[in-house]
Parts: structure tokens; sequence; C-alpha cells
């Protein structure tokens, strides 16, 4: 195995999750993100991004599921990885051309004729897109993740992998800018131009990945047929034995349910609820310093925590993450249109968010059988995933259509709702039943620890 007894990870190995996990987090970045604003670009609403992000959901766990047993069943992740990695740039490619004006030329129309077309074509590639993704991604890498991993080590992997989105999210954002230049609309040529760059840059790293990646599972042997293998996590006497995990799978989808609901539109909101261009003008010396001093208050705690936490244990840190993370979206709601006060709130949102997703992270890790990583990856999906992003952003969209007092007109003459603040108190008002199993996932832990 690539682990010791130790939980020291070699210099490839750190690399691998560093290079892996930060494409990977780039790729969902701009489909869980930017996607959703190049929904809007085509003509879509809110509705279309709902059915989009449900489709993806759904693709996610279906893939994962089947996909991750059978990297169990032939004891294989390199395979999945770098071949999932290289057609998984290649479907980001295809986005370059599927645009309302191309597709009119093969329809043979107006642009604002092939709208509809063109949104259900996105989805439906956006499907095989995700597809790719979660093969190579949320199946194997994931897995391949849990079996290097141990728990002596699991909360500085889960806390590169909890970081890893933040930055990959600040360079999705940097590298738009900068293709995208200052001007405040963005153009179809742009939108391609990103496309073809980052569907290139994720190929090359599935290529990189054929010379880099070791087989984790070269040790293990696996006798169960491939069916039995499917549905192996669903099984209830799978369930009673490993109460520790599904315990921590209940945390893990009560809390992705809450982010859910406002996470695939925060750059939306951005975008048309708050002016972000009113910045500068509200920022003086004084205003500057002190939201310095808190970020770095901020990433102090977080670094402590992080430092703590796998020689302490888990347990202590539970429920002071999630009142962090729900008081910062209470707050950010509160912050409404005054920017200055929604940076704030948005960074203790972001601390509380950070400390959960490692804490549960590495809860759902150490609590999964290690000759049963790629097979449960599918279960965690449906908490991580499916019923997060079935939910959420339906929720986003019901309490948007009934509060949004904001509108914009589209590129096509349509005029659209912006997500609306009340998304944010919806996201605490769920994410508040996570108290409960928290409860009982902290007596588990403190019983793995003796």
């Amino acid at each position: 195995m690539a682990k010791t007894n130790t939980g020291k990870l070699s210099f490839s190995l750190w690399l691998n999750l560093i290079m892996f996990g930060f494409m990977g987090q780039v790729a969902w970045a701009v489909e869980n993100n930017f996607f959703n604003l190049y929904m809007l670009k085509i003509g879509g609403d809110m509705h279309d991004i709902s059915v989009m992000i449900g489709v993806s959901a759904v693709v996610a766990f279906l893939t994962t599921l089947f996909m991750g047993s059978l990297s169990d069943k032939i004891n294989k992740r390199k395979i999945f990885i770098s071949a999932g990695y290289i057609l998984w740039g290649l479907t980001v490619v295809s986005f370059a051309i599927i645009n309302p004006e191309f597709i009119a030329k093969i329809m043979g129309t107006e642009a604002g004729a092939a709208v509809s077309a063109t949104v259900i074509l996105v989805i439906i590639m956006d499907g095989l897109m995700t597809f790719m993704g979660s093969t190579s991604n949320d199946a194997a890498f994931n897995a391949w993740v849990t079996d290097i991993g141990t728990s002596s080590n699991r909360s500085k992997i889960e806390s590169l992998l909890a970081i890893i989105p933040v930055v990959a999210t600040l360079a999705v954002t940097g590298s738009f800018g900068a293709i995208f230049g200052d001007s405040k609309e963005v153009g179809q040529k742009e939108y391609s131009l990103y496309f073809l760059i980052l569907g290139a840059v994720v190929t090359v790293c599935g290529i990189i990945g054929i010379f880099t990646i070791k087989e984790s599972r070269t040790n293990v042997k696996t006798t169960a047929g491939f069916v039995e293998t499917l549905v192996y996590g669903f099984k209830p006497s799978v369930i009673k034995n490993n109460k520790s995990l599904y315990i921590s799978l209940v945390c893990m989808g009560i809390f992705s349910v809450s982010s859910q609901v406002f996470f695939p539109y925060i750059f939306i909101y951005l975008d048309k609820h708050l002016d972000m261009s009113e910045l500068g003008s509200k920022l003086n010396i004084g205003t500057i310093i002190l939201l310095v001093a808190y970020v770095a208050v901020m990433v102090g705690v977080l670094i402590y925590i992080i430092s703590m936490s796998d020689k302490k244990g888990k347990a202590p840190y539970l429920f002071p993450a999630a009142v962090v993370y729900l008081i910062g979206l209470v707050c950010v709601f509160f912050a409404d249109d005054n920017i200055l006060y929604f940076i704030f709130a948005a960074l203790a949102t972001i601390v509380g968010y950070g400390l959960l997703m490692i804490m549960l992270g590495a809860a759902v890790r150490d609590f999964t059988p290690e000759d049963k990583t790629g097979q449960l990856q599918g279960i965690r999906m449906i908490f991580s995933v499916l019923l997060p992003m079935l939910i959420g952003p339906t929720v986003a969209e019901k309490i948007s259509n009934a509060y949004s007092t904001t509108t914009y007109t589209n590129d096509y003459g349509e005029v659209l709702a912006t997500p609306a603040p009340h998304i944010f108190l919806a996201a605490a008002a769920i994410g508040i039943v996570i108290f409960i199993p928290l409860v009982f996932l902290s007596k588990e832990f403190k019983k793995a620890q003796k």
C-alpha cells in the first residue's frame, strides 16, 4: 500500500493529491458556478439551472456508484483517474461551440429561436461531462485518497482537499478576469476560449497521471460478484455494522443540502444582486486594515484547529464549526446589498463551512472500511451530491421566485429574477438540523479514540 504505519505520505503522493485535487476542483468550480452563469448567458433561467444541477446530481450518483464498485472489483484506480480526466477535459472543450448562434446555424433559424434547443443540449452535455468527472474524481480519485490515508493524517489530507476548492475558485475567477479583461459583458468568444483552455489543461493532467499515479489497492482481493459489490452499501447489515460511517454521512447530507441552497447561485448573486463596482468607494485605510486583520484571525483559527484535530480528535470542533457556519449565513442574509457587511459575514461563513467540510470529510474516510472504499463512494454521493443537489437548488429557486426584488434582462430580452438574500436564511434553517446527528457523531468519535 502507499501508506505507512506512521501515516506519513511521500512527496509524489502529495504532488498527485494537489495536482488531481486542484484540477478536479477547477473543473467542478467552472461547472458548479460559471456553468450556471453560462446558462443565463445562453438564455436559461433559475429553473433551467435547477434542472441542470438535478440531472448532474443523478448522473454523478449513478456514475460513482457503478464506477466506484467497478474499480474495487478490478482493483484498479489509475485507469479510471487518468482516462477519466482525459475524457473529462474533452467534454469541457465541446462547450466552446455550444451556443444559440451555432445551434441556430444548424437549425437554419434565428438565435433567439434556438435558445430552448441550446439549453437542452447544454443540460445533456453537462450530464456527459459529469459522467466523466464523477468517474475520474468522485469515484476513483476519492477512493484513491481514502486508500492512501490513515486516521492519523486524514485531517491534514482533508484540510488540503478543503482548501483546494477555495484556491480553485479563486484561480477560476482570476483566470476568467484575465481572459475576459475589463469588459462587463462577457461574449461567446471569451467563453469559448475559456472552455478550450480549461478542457486542454484537464486533459493534460490526465495524461500526466499515466506516469505519476501509483495503484493503491495492489494487495486487496475482492471475491464478491459485481452485483453484490454494487449493492453492498445498501444492505441493512452493512449499515448496522458501520453505524459510525452512516451517521457521518447523515451529517454530511444535511450540511450539503444547506450549502447547495446558496452555493450554486453565489456568483450569480454577486453579479446580479450586489454591485461589486461600488466596493472600491467603500474601502479606506481603516477598513482595509480591519479586513486584513479579520482574515488573518480567521486563517489562524483554521490552521490551529486543523493542526489540533489530528492530535486531540475531531469531536471538540464539530459543534463550534456548525455554529460559526450558521451564524455566518444569518449575517449574510442581514447584510443584504451592503457589500462590506457581506464580505465580513461571508468570510465567517467560509470558515465554518471549511471546518465542517474538513471534519465531516475526515469522518467519512475514517469510518470507511479500507477494503470497500470504491463500493461506498456511491453511498457517499447520495448524501454529498444527489440529495443536496436535488433539494438545495429547488429550495433556492422557490424562495427567490417568492422573495426576489430585483430583476435583469438577458441577451435575448427575457426579464429574469435574481437570487434573493433569503436563500442564505433558508440554508441556515436547514443547516440547524445538523446538531441532532452531530451529537451521535461526536460520541462515535470519542468511542473510536478509546
